[in-house]
This record gives C-alpha cells, sequence and structure tokens, in this order.
C-alpha cells in the first residue's frame, strides 16, 4: 500500500516509518519542514496541494502535532482555538479532505492522548483537543464513502520522550515504542473502523 505519513521525521514516525517500510509498504513522509513532501497542518492549502501531489494514496497516517502545555488560571478561550488549530483541526482536515482525494478503502489513522480520558494539571487543551478527537473518529467512521475507515491513536507518554517529558508527568507510566508501532501497523493494515484506540502502558 501507499500511505503518508505526516510527522513522519518525529519521535513517533522516525520508529513507525521503516516499520511500515519494513512490511512491503510505499511510504511518503509529509511535514511542515522535512520530508518527501510539504504539509502544515494549520494551512488548509497545504493539505490540499499534499493530496494532489501524492495521488490517490491507500492509508494516512498522523503522528505530527502535539498540544501546548497550559495554565489554567490564564487560559483564555482564544489560546484554546489556537492549541486546536493543528492538532485536531488539521487532523481533521486530513480527514475531510483526504476523502476526495484517497484510493477506494483508503484508511486514516489520527493521533489523541492520554488526557482525554485522565485529567492532568496543564493539559486542559490537550485534554479537550483529544476528547474532540475521539469524537471525530467516532462519527467519521459512519459518514466515511467508499468503504474508507478511521481510527485513532491514544498513546499515554511514549517510552522514546520519558527524559523529555517525565518532570511534567510525574508518576505517569510510559507505553513501550514498539508497543505503539505495532497498533499503528494494526490500523493501515487491518480491518477495523471506528475504533480508539487507548496505549496507556
Amino acid at each position: 500500500m501507499k500511505v503518508v505519513v505526516v510527522g513522519g521525521a518525529g519521535t513517533i514516525g522516525r520508529r513507525l516509518v521503516p516499520a511500515l517500510r519494513s512490511r512491503g509498504h510505499d511510504v511518503v513522509v509529509a511535514g511542515r519542514a522535512s520530508g518527501d513532501v510539504h504539509v502544515d497542518l494549520t494551512s488548509h492549502s497545504t493539505i490540499e496541494a499534499m493530496y494532489r501531489e501524492v495521488g490517490a494514496v491507500d492509508g494516512v497516517v498522523s503522528v505530527a502535532a502535539h498540544g501546548a502545555l497550559d495554565e489554567f488560571a490564564t487560559l483564555t478561550s482564544e489560546a484554546l482555538q489556537e492549541n486546536m488549530r493543528a492538532k485536531f483541526f488539521g487532523q481533521a482536515d486530513l480527514v475531510l479532505t483526504g476523502q476526495h482525494h484517497c484510493a477506494d478503502g483508503a484508511s486514516f489513522t489520527l493521533t489523541s492522548g492520554v488526557f482525554a480520558d485522565r485529567a492532568w494539571p496543564h493539559v486542559t487543551g490537550g485534554g479537550v483537543i483529544s476528547g474532540a478527537l475521539h469524537s471525530f473518529g467516532l462519527s467519521a467512521a459512519i459518514e466515511l464513502p467508499r468503504g474508507m475507515r478511521i481510527n485513532v491513536v491514544s498513546p499515554t507518554m511514549i517510552g522514546d520522550s520519558v527524559d523529555a517529558f517525565a518532570e511534567h508527568f510525574p508518576g505517569m507510566r510510559a507505553v513501550p515504542m514498539d508497543e505503539l508501532v505495532g497498533h499503528y501497523l494494526h490500523c493501515v493494515e487491518g480491518d477495523d473502523t471506528g475504533r480508539i484506540i487507548r496505549a496507556y502502558g
């Protein structure tokens, strides 16, 4: 299958892309400043341009955007909207636009996060974004045309990122990267749709 990995040069992408290629898939890496094709999830025009450039792909995996930490006492609706631009609206746009460009039966795999289900300080935006992605995935699964599928992978802190993030999330269990990559592979290669895969370690 031909698969686009948006954010393929990032923490998850660096492990997922070679795993997909080792299984015989033709992988196109997309990113804002690196990769085979450029895309900015805050810009609809670049999402359209990406799909025109790569053609009718069989799978789209998004592992690109991260929600920012926030301080509830000073959080504003404007800051919340800005936080959602790439992580929620950009990923949703990959599906809304992609349904018109991708091949019959194509799959979309989006990335949310543990804070949809687990309250934690300084991640109100992350929780709202991830919860919205879960609802979007459930709705899209019954609306997508031509046999297309959608699933959402919701990781906790990732094993390969513990050194960078453990101080912000003390006591949180990490999910091993190999286990997480396996979830993405299943979403691409399997038959499931409308699943929220809670990879919470």
